[in-house]
């Protein structure tokens, strides 16, 4: 059985240098090792988004991209014009080899990100905004990137579902109309490991 080192530590790294070290370490056997777990939200993430969409030729970012698999799944759903960032340079590397991106960028999440609001139609933040890796209102961020009926499609594992700031953060944007939750499921994540995680896509309104 493969090692499971990565996965039982994940949810405990502390500040960017180590979670960015993490990451790098973990480039070579991500894939696999999720995938032995049977890694599902990136599918379910791109079907959602997919059933949504009317032009699956405009541009999606895909944030927090890692080795490229929700990239993977993007572009099984139909969509062509992805563009991913990352923090790990390693992941990226590998996200590359895919062949699924047009441009990928290295980026972190506590800076601005280097892009215009309007560039995208749709943005994915797939297993990106749980503790440890990017903090609740990096969701503000996203939607302002987005033009107005733009959509974010974005995963919250069980982990991020305990934190409250993550479902604050949610109704503060839905509450006050800047939003709307167009999809919400809760769903398989990582299931042989027990994780489940919920998608949500959002549209954005102003």
């Amino acid at each position: 059985m493969m090692n499971k080192k990565y996965l039982e530590t994940v949810y405990d790294l502390q500040g960017k240098d180590e979670t960015r070290s993490f990451y790098d370490d973990w480039s070579a056997s991500y894939d696999d090792e999720v995938r032995e777990n049977g890694y599902a939200t990136p599918a379910r993430a791109a079907a959602a988004l997919r059933s949504l969409t009317p032009d699956l030729n405009a541009p999606l970012l895909d944030i927090g991209c890692g080795t490229g698999m929700s990239g993977e799944a993007m572009h099984a759903a139909g969509f062509t014009t992805i563009d991913g960032t990352d923090f790990s340079p390693e992941m990226l590397a590998k996200a590359r080899a895919k062949g699924v991106y047009r441009n990928l960028v290295q980026t972190d999440l506590t800076d601005p990100l280097p892009f215009a609001a309007g560039d995208y139609t749709s943005i994915a933040a797939i297993g990106v905004l749980t503790p440890g890796h990017a903090p609740a209102d990096v969701m503000d961020d996203l939607l302002a990137l987005l033009p107005r009926a733009g959509r974010l499609v974005f995963s919250l594992n069980d982990h991020a579902l305990q934190d409250r700031s993550y479902a604050g953060r949610l109704r503060e944007n839905t509450d006050c109309g800047h939003a709307i939750i167009e999809f919400k499921e809760h769903g398989p994540h990582l299931p042989k490991i027990g994780l489940k995680s919920t998608v949500y896509v959002l549209r954005k309104a102003f």
